[in-house]
């Protein structure tokens, strides 16, 4: 049987109750890269996020020397040699879509499972030798993280109803693990919508999800109507609902969150699948004493978003 990960190896021999210093000291001499994110947060605390995960032992020891408290993340797929999928318990339970692809065989081959301190749960496997990147599937209560992807990592914590709650180990698999098919899983979980014809008349190019990413990363006010905006935009065109998640993942900020940034997107895909089309030369903007005006729609800029 091949040898387990150095993730699986390094969580194997931790104590929970162990200092976080201690904790990203083992992961960096196991051959994982670390890098400190906020004390009881997911933010990145680098520059340059999980860009700057080492397994330098110096360099891991200053960060938490400096940030004792700093929880551990960790840069998912060839990175790190793992991939993870993100169970989540908010909106969606995603437990339900893991227990239906469970029963398909779509997420055997894991080597460890780490229960999150909102109860969600981490399932992890050795990385694919081939590229596959992180993807969200909000409507199912799944998320994968892999390449250019992140996760935070035993024994970091979070303060729950009042307490410090840790990522804690559950299970590692007995037998050798191997890599998810992970776009098999996505559409399982998430099969592609039909499109809806269009007119002759009206036929034009599908709108460009990373653009409008781009576009709503440089906005600093009212994000929230904003991502309705685009996110509605994006429905009109037939564009998946997954990739209008993935595209728009990239515009997190640390008061503008995944959930918020889910459900928002989500109800825009129910607005245009139930009700009237929106306009499609219009963009809401911050009127006077708070309301919500509609002036003419701004180009959107050039270039392609973050992944």
């Amino acid at each position: 049987m091949a040898a387990a990960s150095g993730f699986t190896n390094a969580i194997r021999q931790m104590d929970v109750s162990w200092p976080l210093g201690q904790a990203a000291m083992v992961f960096a001499r196991a051959g994982v890269p670390v890098f400190p994110c906020a004390p009881e947060g997911k933010q990145p605390i680098t520059r340059r996020g999980f860009h700057d995960a080492t397994t330098d032992p110096a360099q891991v020891e200053a960060w938490w020397r400096r940030f004792p408290a700093a929880n551990i993340g960790m840069p998912t797929g060839r990175a790190s040699g793992v991939s993870a999928v993100d169970v989540d318990v908010h909106g969606v339970n995603g437990y339900e879509a893991i227990r239906r692809a469970r029963r398909a065989g779509l997420v055997s081959g894991w080597e460890a499972m780490v229960r999150s301190p909102t109860g969600g749960l981490h399932i992890y496997y050795p990385a694919s030798d081939g590229e596959q990147p992180s993807w969200q599937a909000g409507t199912a209560g799944v998320d994968f993280r892999g390449d250019r992807g992140y996760i935070i990592v035993p024994p970091s914590r979070r303060p729950i109803d009042g307490e410090t709650v840790l990522y804690r180990p559950t299970s590692f698999a007995p037998t050798e693990g191997r890599a998810l098919d992970a776009q098999r899983l996505r559409e399982f979980l998430t099969p592609p919508r039909p499109r809806r014809p269009v007119a002759p008349t009206r036929e034009r190019a599908a709108p460009d999800a990373s653009r409008l990413a781009s576009w709503l990363g440089t906005q600093s006010t009212d994000r929230n109507v904003k991502l309705f905006w685009a996110a509605c935009r994006l429905a009109e065109g037939n564009v998946p609902e997954t990739e209008a998640l993935d595209a728009f993942a990239s515009v997190e900020q640390p008061d503008f969150g995944e959930r918020e940034i889910t459900r928002t997107v989500q109800s825009a895909y129910r607005t245009i699948a139930t009700g009237p089309s929106m306009p499609t030369r219009t963009e809401p903007a911050p009127g006077r004493a708070g309301q919500v005006v509609a002036p003419a729609r701004p180009p959107v800029p050039s270039g392609r978003g973050l992944a």
